[in-house]
């Protein structure tokens, strides 16, 4: 799983790279800065530990059941193709098109937010620029890499990642240090701290904090053994972000005050991690997470990027796009052209909201980013239903891996999804009634999905029977008799 040793052959991912680009995806140092001290002041307070280690239990159930899928679709097609193999083509259509919305709009939203807090960080430090022109500069770079072969992506990423999670762990030592075990109270897992006034705020953040992590499904084609390496990278993604983030949060509430953290939290807010490393690390320590915080953005942007790109390939591929955003580059076998695309429209947003003067992160970023959050938690839920699906129209599979592990999830994601709807407001930190309107959006594209899937079905009978069926054409001969009977179905 070594990032470091030698380099992947062009367009072959070994786990490590796969592992980085999901665990990128989740932006550990983003999410420890913008959402845990929101869980802190809204939710059960020193409880947040728990809901992460809970919400990583659940996301750990779901990735049993996506790795079945995972295996039949040779790990590429993400959710679009599990759901044609568990559920058929139609909800598949209507997946695919949820997911290119999704990551769309959450790449869109992380570019707002790269552009806002790194002019903040620069003004800190006595550097004039405008947010137009920081977020300009990261959207070229993302621009650049998401055209050159993925494992050189893999690369920059393991760097920024690697800086962040070290920065965090320093803090985690260095609040262990001074406090010892009084670091890690008791109360943060006792049930009536964990199961207090809410939960459910501190479990809406804890699961959107994992947001991207199932994106390894999207990597099968560029890797070196699909079937191996993507389900791997996606339990240890769901273990290594889990961990990190319970245990942060954990020694967070340590070095505050179980019985202050709520308070404190509340009026810091996105400055309470800051503080901490200051505290703790010296104004050095603060400055570093204040610049990390800025590569972390960027890492998630170039990751969610990349894996938007691969949605609209395979959407391509079956005639749902344009044909031409299917091409893979003769050399660096990246999807060219739908990276472009994605860039364009990245580029043609930010533009929008520049020109009509609106605040990069209170108007952008929150709705963009909150938007296909949503999305994103709604298809997981799907992906897990899919499993199940699987498993009535087959009949067979492991108990556990077919129809207990993604029932706990998909119970787990439902919940997830009601919890996200109706405090939307909050995640988004929007009054707005225009943003307020935005889950809308998810139904109705998903509708026109199933509407699309219907007149092809009437209209262009081959075209609709290849949906979704050039994964399951790469199974091993074991499953070929299934998966001939999915494209028949």
């Amino acid at each position: 799983m070594s990032i470091s040793g030698s380099p992947a052959p062009p367009g072959r991912l070994g786990t490590g790279h796969i592992l980085v680009l999901i665990v990128a995806a989740a932006a550990p140092l983003s999410a420890m800065v913008g959402t845990v001290p929101l869980a802190f002041a809204f939710g059960d307070g020193a409880g947040v530990p728990a809901a992460f280690l809970f919400a990583g239990v659940t996301l750990l159930c779901f990735s049993v059941g996506y790795a079945v899928s995972a295996r039949r679709t040779g790990g590429s097609g993400g959710f679009y193709a599990s759901v044609a193999d568990g559920l058929g083509r139609p909800p598949a259509v209507a997946a695919g098109y949820l997911a290119l919305l999704s990551y769309s709009c959450a790449t869109i939203g992380l570019a707002g937010a790269l552009g806002y807090f790194t002019r903040l960080v620069l003004a800190a430090h006595g550097v004039a620029v405008s947010w137009e022109w920081c977020a300009a500069a990261g959207l070229v770079l993302t621009a650049v890499l998401g055209y050159r072969e993925i494992a050189l992506s893999a690369r920059v990423l393991a760097l920024l990642m690697l800086g962040e999670i070290g920065m965090l762990a320093a803090l985690d030592v260095a609040i262990l240090v001074r406090h010892g075990l009084h670091a890690l109270p008791a109360a943060s897992f006792s049930l009536h701290v964990a199961t207090g006034p809410g939960v459910g705020v501190s479990l809406m953040f804890a699961f959107v904090s994992f947001i991207g992590f199932e994106s390894a499904a999207l990597y099968g084609k560029e890797a070196r053994n699909s079937r191996r390496s993507v389900p791997r990278a996606t339990y240890a993604a769901v273990v290594l972000i889990a961990g990190f983030y319970a245990l942060t949060s954990w020694l967070a509430v340590g070095a505050i005050g179980s019985g202050r953290v709520r308070e404190v939290a509340g009026r810091q807010m996105g400055d309470l991690f800051f503080v901490l490393g200051d505290g703790f690390l010296g104004t050095a320590g603060g400055t570093g997470l204040q610049l990390l915080l800025c590569t972390s953005l960027f890492a998630a942007t170039l990751a969610l990027h990349s894996a938007a790109n691969r949605y609209t390939q395979v959407l391509a591929d079956d005639g749902l796009l344009p044909g031409a955003l299917a091409a893979a580059h003769p050399r660096h076998r990246s999807p060219h052209r739908a990276s472009l695309a994605q860039s364009a429209l990245t580029a043609v947003v930010v533009t929008a909201f520049a020109v009509a003067g609106l605040d990069p992160y209170a108007d952008l970023t929150t709705s963009m980013l909150g938007l296909g959050t949503l999305g994103i938690v709604v298809l997981q839920a799907l992906a897990a239903l899919s499993v199940l699906g699987l498993r009535l129209r087959t009949g067979g599979g492991h108990w556990w891996r077919t129809a207990a592990a993604p029932l706990l999830g998909f119970c787990g994601l439902s919940a997830s999804v009601w919890l996200v709807v109706g405090n939307f407001d909050m995640l988004t930190g929007s009054p707005s009634p225009v943003i307020a309107t935005l889950p809308w959006l998810l139904p109705l594209v998903a509708l026109g999905g199933l509407a699309y899937a219907a007149r092809l079905r009437a209209a262009h009978p081959p075209r609709y029977h290849r949906l979704g069926t050039g994964h399951l054409a790469s199974l091993a001969p074991a499953s070929s008799s299934t998966a001939t009977g999915n494209r028949h179905a």
